[in-house]
């Protein structure tokens, strides 16, 4: 999309000199050449695309950031970051900052406010070139910069991540996690799904006010709010076989999640990836 020859555009209205442009092209390494001379001399919609991609990009870090933010903070305690990655409090002793992660989510409002700077710059210029457009330089640059460096910091930081599947994994006993499974349950056993999730969402209810999580409900008890409740809903209740479950491309099955694992490290080994 931008491999275009601008080259015969001239000022605006294109050069009086009978070049061949296509040759000129071809010489050049250009796959084509631009189709209105004063469309190439005023556009910059490479400018706003590149920055648009780098501001998606920046996103998808930011919310990579957030949660290693947030799971490495004491109330969750998923993960533990390298020290070469954090830094101490100023005052309190005992503190780890996740201090880059916390500077790429902070430095994406950067990325997006280059986005909105040249957004702003174009909305009102009259064709075709304007003196203004030289102030386009500073946010591609900008953006180029943040994006590198934010890519090989990311790149750097997760094989010296240690993620306490453990604490995961306890953290999944807690909560209804499984609540959903629970109404597909019962939607197995002829209920419609509305019925199924209101049936649920009382012993939900029940389990809340009674401080117990689903495995600890007895079947006696369930079968009070539903008699199709039987022994075989147990295994139902258990996060192995529930991940099991959700065996579809895309799902978080460990088959599924290993093919897409491996999907994708083949096309990181191909040499034409479009990094």
């Amino acid at each position: 999309r931008v491999n275009v020859l601008p080259l015969g555009s001239a000022a605006l209205a294109g050069t009086t000199f009978p070049i061949d442009r296509l040759w000129v092209a071809r010489e050049l390494g250009f796959r084509t050449i631009s189709a209105n001379s004063m469309d190439a001399v005023s556009d910059r919609d490479f400018v706003l695309e590149f920055l648009s991609a780098g501001a998606i990009l920046m996103m998808h870090f930011s919310r990579l950031a957030e949660e290693l933010v947030l799971w490495s903070g004491s109330e969750f305690d998923f993960v533990a970051i390298e020290d070469a990655f954090c830094t101490g409090s100023s005052i309190m002793p005992q503190k780890k900052n996740p201090d880059v992660a916390e500077l790429i989510r902070g430095k994406t409002g950067r990325v997006y406010g280059n986005l909105m700077a040249a957004l702003t710059l174009m909305k009102g210029l009259p064709l075709t070139y304007n003196r203004d457009l030289q102030e386009d330089k500073e946010p591609v640059f900008d953006t180029v910069d943040t994006l590198l460096s934010s890519t090989r910091l990311l790149a750097r930081m997760f094989p010296r991540i240690v993620f306490k599947a453990q604490v995961m994994k306890k953290a999944t006993a807690q909560g209804h996690l499984l609540a959903t499974d629970l109404a597909d349950y019962l939607v197995g056993k002829g209920l419609d799904f509305r019925n199924a999730h209101r049936i649920v969402g009382e012993i939900v209810a029940y389990a809340l006010k009674n401080e117990k999580e689903l495995l600890q409900i007895p079947l006696a008890l369930l079968q009070q709010y539903s008699p199709v409740f039987d022994q075989d809903v147990f295994p139902w209740l258990d996060l192995e076989t529930a991940l099991a479950r959700r065996n579809t491309p895309g799902g978080t099955a460990p088959g599924q999640v290993r093919q897409a694992l491996k999907k994708m490290e083949r096309k990181l080994c191909r040499p034409d990836y479009p990094f």
